[in-house]
């Protein structure tokens, strides 16, 4: 059985596609072809097993992707899948260019300021279009940081700190 650590949680089976045993997936990234590219992939089982499956073909369909297991080819063998959350090991996904990084590696890290301030650490991250913003919460008190340049100084993911320069007003109460 694979550590926990090892895997990264990428989406989750909708549901089936007609009747020849596809599965509909989402790509919690947003972009299906994070699944469509994959060959092979693990579902969470309800017992908390992961179970790995060969992909024999795979295709978007409306933002999402669609996709046949080896075996697999008709739909009552995979109506049981449905629900089931859709892992892969680290290193199956590309390694980030400089100055980016994956959402999962970033949840956890301490964040203070350049003068030394501890904020707390970053919980969650938001979309919101022109930049994400991340969630950084220290007991009952939550900061929302937007991930620009100006305002995030430095990661090292190695120390797990993110140093930042808040802006103007941003932390005050």
């Amino acid at each position: 059985m694979p550590e926990k650590s090892e895997l990264i949680l990428i989406g989750k089976v909708l549901g089936t596609h007609g009747v020849r045993g596809q599965l509909r997936i989402v790509a919690y990234s947003g972009d299906p072809a994070s699944i469509t590219s994959l060959r092979k992939f693990l579902l969470c089982a309800p017992g908390g097993e992961y179970e790995s499956y060969e992909i024999t073909a795979a295709a978007e369909h409306k933002k999402r992707a669609l996709v046949t297991l080896k075996g697999f080819d008709n739909i009552n063998q995979v109506l049981c899948l449905t629900g089931r959350e859709v892992y892969v090991y680290r290193d199956q996904l590309p390694a980030p260019s400089d100055g980016e990084y994956y959402w999962y590696d970033l949840i956890g890290l301490n964040v203070q300021t350049e003068d030394g301030e501890i904020l707390g650490d970053l919980v969650d991250i938001l979309e919101t279009g022109s930049n994400d913003v991340y969630v950084v919460k220290a007991g009952d008190r939550e900061v929302l940081i937007p991930a620009t340049e100006e305002v995030v100084l430095d990661i090292d993911l190695k120390t797990k700190k993110m140093i930042v320069r808040p802006l103007d007003g941003l932390l005050d109460l």
